[in-house]
């Protein structure tokens, strides 16, 4: 089984496709938590729950020091006890490795 929490994401070229529908399933299930697959199939989304406004903003440090590493960079929607981090790979037009790379990494690190 690949352990997407301990790989490294890669420079990725113009000529790099996105993923297609078998790689996101077979990716997506090694996400756990589970992350959400939008309709068009291009980019994938968590919410994470925490019990306050701090727990919440110490985890969005977390997520961006993650991104920061893998010079990998998700949108990230804060709310008082939430966080919704979105993944999508511009350069490709969809999804790539990097970005459930990313989303392993990120629920490995989250912040109970």
């Amino acid at each position: 089984m690949i352990k997407l929490k301990s790989q490294q994401c890669i420079q990725l070229t113009g000529d790099t496709p996105a993923l297609n529908e078998s790689e996101i399933s077979g990716f997506l299930q090694l996400l756990e938590p589970k992350w959400q697959l939008n309709e068009e199939e291009q980019m994938i989304s968590h919410t994470y729950m925490f019990k306050n406004y701090y727990q919440t903003i110490a985890f969005v440090n977390i997520v961006a020091q993650i991104a920061h590493q893998q010079d990998h960079h998700p949108d990230i929607f804060i709310n008082y006890n939430c966080c919704t981090v979105i993944y999508s790979t511009h350069s490709v037009g969809g999804l790539s490795v990097n970005d459930f790379i990313c989303a392993a990494k990120i629920n490995n690190a989250q912040i109970l």
